[in-house]
């Protein structure tokens, strides 16, 4: 049975990963960094959080690494925590970058001493090409970050082909476009949308406030996205992929498909608010699969449209349940009921 270390395991991805791996075989471990309230509810949400095993982790902290990978052994590590809000790096660069950044070094020279027989996953991001050189970009593409996230990102994907080719390991970059699902947390732009546009429907919001609606991103499915992370880690020699569906669509399409789920139009409620737009904007960004495609036989399975309809589906079903009174794992409810604000920083990273 191979044994897989996945860090950020709460995220979407870390909990999509999860799955996946556990329907490959895998002995699954996650770790998740301490926190009063721990935020296991997309683990929950997939029937996964009793079938992984759980370690305290924290990035800044090496000693915390060793102890791990000492105990565990991994075959297959995917490095998928990080600080991942590009608004909030703006807000916090120093500690975006001693997470983002300097916590990839750390992790993957523990691995050098401990485990270098293991294969590592690095999530990159479309972030780092930024005020983009190329369209579409591709593997090839000069980088040009716009934001300490982007910047943290590209520092860590540069350490990682480092570590491959200084030391000889197995080390690969997946340099993956927007991805979204049901599980992306509503500080980013797509879950905001359908999360509002399934409150519109219902009566419980009248209106959605949003920053550019004409950036462009290039919007896949998250499930389809983790696969490829895995095909990567199962090939002969390491090597760095774009993981992307090749095509771009704007803030904008994004909610007029939303709101015609709901038989909605979005003109009616959505408001264009300047607080919600970046010190400096990434206008464009569609990726070039063709690499994946080869090598790794991967090629996206959802559409744009059925991304839009599975997300507000999701989110107007929870709402529905909600008013019931129902219980169930899910992250809106206390933003709902207690009344918490967000910050007005809401994402459009990968």
């Amino acid at each position: 049975m191979k044994v897989a270390l996945i860090t950020g395991i709460t995220g979407q991805d870390g909990a999509y990963l999860a799955k996946f791996l556990l329907s490959k075989g895998y002995k699954v471990y996650g770790t998740y960094r301490r926190l009063s309230t721990p935020n296991f509810w997309r683990l929950q949400a997939l029937g996964v959080l009793d079938k992984v095993e759980l370690v305290s982790f924290d990035l800044i902290d090496q000693s915390s690494m060793l102890n791990i990978l000492k105990k565990i052994k991994p075959d297959e590590i995917y490095n998928l925590a990080a600080q991942s809000f590009v608004g909030a790096s703006f807000e916090q660069p120093v500690s975006t970058a001693e997470i983002t950044a300097l916590g990839l070094p750390r992790i993957l020279d523990v691995m050098r001493i401990l485990c270098p027989q293991a294969k590592f996953y690095q999530a990159s991001s479309s972030e780092m090409f930024g005020k983009v050189q190329q369209i579409p970009q591709n593997e090839k593409t000069p980088f040009y970050p716009r934001s300490p996230y982007a910047a943290a990102k590209l520092y860590a994907h540069w350490v990682t082909i480092n570590y491959r080719e200084a030391y000889n390991l197995f080390t690969c970059s997946g340099i993956l476009f927007n991805h979204e699902s049901p599980l992306r947390g509503l500080e980013f732009v797509t879950r905001k949308i359908t999360n509002a546009v399934a409150r519109i429907k219902l009566g419980l919001q009248k209106e959605l406030l949003l920053g550019n609606l004409d950036a462009k991103r290039d919007w896949g499915y998250a499930p389809d996205f983790v696969e490829a992370m895995w095909l990567m880690l199962q090939q002969e020699h390491p090597d760095d992929f774009v993981i992307a569906t090749g095509e771009t669509h704007t803030v904008r399409e994004f909610c007029e498909v939303a709101f015609q789920e709901v038989g909605l139009h979005y003109n009616d409620y959505v408001k264009v608010d300047e607080r919600f737009f970046r010190p400096s904007e990434v206008d464009l960004l569609v990726g070039d699969p063709a690499q994946a495609k080869q090598k790794l036989n991967w090629k996206p399975k959802t559409t744009f449209k059925e991304l839009v309809k599975i997300m507000v589906q999701e989110d107007l079903n929870r709402w529905q349940r909600f008013q019931k009174g129902e219980h169930f794992p899910w992250d809106a409810p206390y933003d709902y009921v207690f009344g918490k604000t967000i910050s007005p920083t809401y994402q459009l990273d990968r």
